[in-house]
């Protein structure tokens, strides 16, 4: 890459800082998909949305294939098989979609989220929202969890290992931009569980919302699978790309000409807020702040 150039990639610059610098020193204006603002109107260009509703979807699917049990309720001959009881740690796009999945697979399905505000999202796809009082709601976090107090995270353990005990299925979608995952399933939670249960943890690659996951990886805890995998999207090539390249070229089309001349207009918001490096200097503010930590 030449100096001057325009770089458009998902950078993950809140983990990746050695790159980041390394692309202000060579004067590379730089652009990382996975920072467009959550804003209604670059909801087209959102590519954490769409690989995440891919996530949500796969993961669901495979935990259906690792469940040595049916999801759905079935009247045979031999007696009522019950549905399986899924439980999904976290309602963004990824947890939405995974009760979405799970519900037509005809499971039993728990949410818990940190945001009041999904509340309503997951009883409309008809799951039931695990409450827990005293949650931190930052209205200026793009939609996404911020980091809890101490007294929430204790009730928040409980609640999450009543819940999870009592299920077969845990999907983990939990992330804070920028942060570890929040560990919500702890070891003596996953030792608790019914042997044959199936974990699939999405935030493996940020550490994980488990304790016993390791990213990439399949673990067997006392007849307990978990599974980590962030990566789902590459199960699914043909949708993910055609949403990926779409994303990618609604982007585009703030920064080219219909005569397809380059013109950067750090007017708008959404290229502006995407902007990670120009003129040798690090302009992403929340980027900015993690490195001069």
């Amino acid at each position: 890459m030449k100096e001057g150039k325009v770089f458009l990639a998902v950078l993950n610059p809140y983990f990746n800082t050695g790159l980041v610098k390394e692309l202000a020193a060579k004067n590379i204006t730089s652009f990382s998909l996975d920072v467009i603002p959550r804003t209604s109107r670059a909801q087209a260009m959102d590519i954490l949305s769409s690989m995440a509703t891919v996530a949500g979807y796969k993961a669901v699917l495979t935990a259906a294939n690792t469940l040595p049990k049916f999801f759905p309720m079935f009247m045979t001959a031999a007696g009522t098989i019950t549905p399986s009881k899924v439980l999904i740690l976290g309602a963004g796009v990824a947890g939405l979609q995974a009760v979405a999945t799970a519900r037509k697979l005809g499971a039993v399905v728990e949410v818990f989220d940190v945001r009041a505000a999904v509340k309503e999202q997951v009883v409309g796809l008809g799951a039931k929202f695990v409450d827990v009082e005293g949650a931190v709601d930052d209205k200026t976090a793009g939609g996404y969890a911020v980091e809890q107090t101490e007294e929430f995270k204790q009730r928040q353990a409980q609640a999450v290992h009543d819940h999870a005990i009592k299920s077969d299925v845990i999907i983990c979608t939990a992330q804070i931009p920028g942060k570890k995952a929040p560990v919500l399933l702890k070891k003596a939670t996953v030792e608790a569980m019914k042997p044959g249960s199936v974990v699939i943890d999405i935030a493996a690659s940020t550490g994980g919302n488990c304790e016993y996951t390791q990213d990439n990886k399949t673990v067997v805890q006392n007849g307990i699978t978990i599974i980590g995998n962030s990566f789902f999207a590459v199960d699914m090539p043909s949708d993910a790309s055609k949403m990926f390249g779409k994303n990618v070229i609604n982007f585009l089309k703030l920064m080219v000409t219909k005569e397809g001349a380059l013109n950067l207009n750090w007017d708008d918001d959404i290229v502006k807020g995407t902007a990670v490096t120009h003129n040798k200097g690090i302009v992403h503010e929340r980027v900015k702040s993690i490195i001069n930590q």
